[in-house]
């Protein structure tokens, strides 16, 4: 049964890496710069470690306790990375401050602020992007994009963001509305893109050099659109398991 899982995820992982390079390559860039993020929430360890086997390093999670037990099982492996990229409460901010490489959802300044406050001192920054609306849907977090002064009130988050000594702003995450046709994703991450520029190009010292965009349904057109890190969840590895 172990090999069986290894060799269905072996096999999703190959084809994920193939269209990776096939988008890659039409948008004139190489597939090393991209960044498969296993979305591993509802996942059980033994999935985990199946896909570890298969040479994938980089795991997102959504829930920090549920998060912990298996960072603490993967412990003696340095290769591992853990991403949260669910919401973060802010009495959840010491814990992801103290265990994660990278978070994907900074929606706030305060949040921002816990983070390097909680962040340990034997630890480098913590990696952060700054999550935004791009689609501004009242259902979902992060900052508005929808006017200019949207933008312009970015430029002073950014500013903020990038005094604070324990985080390391590297780019922003954005999630387009749901859409059949992954085509229809593509203006929102053309906007994303062109929201990265202007805040690099407006803030001094801004190095906001990566994008966190695409998922299992559209990764492919985000990759294109310049997506640096694609967090793939069941098309990687397999159904999630909704009791864990």
């Amino acid at each position: 049964m172990e090999n069986e899982l290894q060799i269905r995820i072996q096999k999703n992982l190959d084809e994920i890496n193939e269209i990776v390079t096939r988008a890659a390559m039409r948008s004139g860039r190489n597939a090393d710069e991209i960044t498969v993020l296993a979305v591993s929430k509802r996942q059980p360890v033994e999935v985990i470690e199946a896909a570890y086997r298969c040479g994938q390093m980089v795991f997102g999670e959504s829930y920090v306790q549920e998060a912990l037990p298996k960072i603490e099982h993967f412990q003696g492996k340095a290769d591992v990375r853990w991403d949260m990229v669910g919401h973060i409460q802010s009495r959840k901010a010491r814990q992801v401050a103290e265990s994660f490489h990278t978070v994907h959802s900074l929606d706030s300044i305060n949040l921002a602020q816990l983070l390097s406050r909680h962040r340990p001192g034997n630890l480098p920054p913590l990696d952060v992007f700054l999550e935004v609306n791009i689609g501004d849907e009242g259902s979902k977090s992060g900052f508005l994009t929808a006017t200019q002064e949207d933008w312009e009130e970015l430029i002073i988050v950014v500013k903020q963001l990038i005094e604070l000594p324990k985080i390391n702003l590297v780019g922003l995450m954005g999630m387009p509305p749901l859409f059949a046709d992954p085509q229809e994703s593509r203006p929102y991450f053309q906007k994303l893109k062109k929201l990265s520029t202007f805040l690099a190009d407006a803030v001094a010292g801004a190095r906001l050099t990566q994008l966190s965009a695409g998922t299992s349904a559209d990764f492919e057109v985000a990759i294109e659109e310049g997506s640096t890190i694609v967090r793939i969840g069941e098309r990687l590895l397999g159904p999630r398991d909704y009791s864990i």
